[in-house]
Order: C-alpha cells, then sequence, then structure tokens
C-alpha cells in the first residue's frame, strides 16, 4: 500500500518501512509518533483511491528516528567592484521518520 501525504508544505510518496527527513515537527523527542493526516491519494493493491483534497479518515503514523540539524547551507552574497562580500550558513532542523502504519476506513 502506498500513500501520498502533504506535511509542512511538501509531498512525499511513502509506503510501509520508508526513512526520509523532513523540516522539524516541533515539541516532539526521538521515539515519538506523529500522525500524517493530509492524505491526498492511497494506492492498495492497483485501485487508486483520490481525495478532494485529503482523504477522509486515512491516517499515515510515522516514528520520529531522530531530531538533528541538516548540513550546512553557504549564502554568499557580492557586488562586483564595490568591494562588497556576505558570507553566511544555515543548518536547518529536520527530523528524520520511517513510515509505520497506513489505515484506512
Amino acid at each position: 500500500m502506498k500513500a501520498t501525504v502533504q506535511t509542512q508544505g511538501r509531498q512525499f510518496t511513502v509506503e510501509k518501512g520508508d526513512k526520509f527527513t523532513v523540516n522539524r515537527f516541533k515539541e516532539t523527542e526521538a521515539g515519538d509518533v506523529v500522525e500524517l493526516d493530509q492524505v491526498l491519494m492511497v494506492i492498495d493493491e492497483g485501485k487508486a483511491t483520490f481525495g478532494s483534497p485529503y482523504l477522509e479518515g486515512t491516517v499515515v503514523k510515522a516514528k520520529i528516528l531522530e531530531n538533528k540539524k541538516d548540513r550546512k547551507i553557504m549564502v554568499f552574497k557580492k557586488k562586483r567592484r564595490k568591494g562588497y562580500k556576505r558570507r553566511k550558513g544555515h543548518r536547518q532542523r529536520v527530523s528524520v521518520i520511517e513510515i509505520e502504519s497506513i489505515e484506512t476506513k
């Protein structure tokens, strides 16, 4: 069974056991289970079910494996011939999650 879920402004097509990173879920710790209830589509045994926009009663449960910071992204600004250069770095906070189950009614 596969499902397409929307979380934090991004869409993911997932199935049980998938691991991936998303923006950090606030006030959660490693081991917590979060429910992703914005399910757009479910494919079960070759049959696709679509929501408008979301499927009612369908929930994807995901376990948070760890909360960490992502790799550093460098932001560099320069204006030529003016002597203006700025360099800043940023590390986004992310959660690594694993899909535990896809439940439909």
